[in-house]
């Protein structure tokens, strides 16, 4: 009898607040190993909180964040964080570091040297070049930027790949290349992937379970199948409604465009 897949990650009553406000409330979840996770909600609804009391950039106030099998309070921060890879909107390469040297920078905090072969392996897995190494980032796109943040993320072989809006900044073209790179990545490397994003049709696209967040808490657990079949309640259903209605909307137009032509 095939087993199920083992958890990696688990949130027990986790609850955040700031200044008295909720950010998350008495969040239950068990994320299994290589799943692509998406946390999808509006702005505000605690995604992007529950994602950061993973590698503690964040501590709950009150319940547990079980990594491993250990609460992540348990190991010191830079040590846990060699186990994670973690890629933001922002990307925050440092800007007087060759590219080769932002990606380093991890294995290079934990004390072994990232040889150029390892550099190239990484840059070949993001679709750049080697040659890239020697750039500087200002000398690079804001998609090839975003590119580098992932191979950053993925110089300490991590257990974990976390994504806050990695794509938010991206112009629609890159942000579709970018998405599809990092998928090939997840399923490739056997990654476990929770990827924050606000574009539910992102979510629908790339991920195989898509958790709904509102006013701190998950209202919905569900694979895209099930959201584009209308599960999930009332809040889901309104988040997919988007991606649904640009679709009609798109179609309505073809017949339009066949005819100018």
């Amino acid at each position: 009898m095939d087993q199920d897949p083992a958890p990696l990650l688990r949130f027990e009553n986790v609850s955040k607040s700031f200044a008295g406000t909720v950010a998350v409330s008495a969040t239950n979840c068990v994320i299994t190993q290589d799943s692509f996770v998406a946390l999808v909600g509006a702005s505000g609804s605690g995604k992007s909180t529950l994602l950061k009391m993973v590698n503690r950039l964040g501590d709950p106030d009150g319940g547990r964040v079980i990594f491993e099998g250990s609460d992540v309070r348990d190991a010191p921060p830079a040590a846990l964080r060699r186990r994670m890879g973690y890629v933001f909107q922002g990307v925050g390469l440092f800007p007087h570091m060759t590219v080769a040297e932002n990606i380093g920078i991890g294995p290079r905090l934990a004390g072994v040297k990232a040889t150029t072969s390892r550099i190239s392996e990484l840059l070949e897995l993001v679709e750049l070049e080697p040659e890239y190494a020697q750039r500087m980032p200002h000398e690079l796109s804001g998609g090839q930027r975003q590119r580098i943040g992932v191979a950053r993320a993925l110089a300490g072989d991590p257990h974990l790949l976390l994504m806050d809006e990695p794509f938010g900044a991206l112009d629609p073209v890159t942000r579709d290349g970018l998405g599809k790179s990092v998928r090939a990545l997840h399923g490739r490397l056997g990654l476990t992937t929770i990827m924050v994003t606000h574009d539910m049709a992102e979510a629908l696209l790339l991920a195989d379970r898509v958790l709904v967040m509102d006013s701190g808490q998950i209202v919905a657990d569900e694979t895209p199948q099930a959201l584009l079949a209308g599960k999930g309640g009332d809040i889901a259903q309104a988040l997919v409604a988007v991606p649904r209605e640009q679709a009609r909307a798109l179609a309505k137009l073809a017949p339009d465009i066949g005819a100018a032509r």
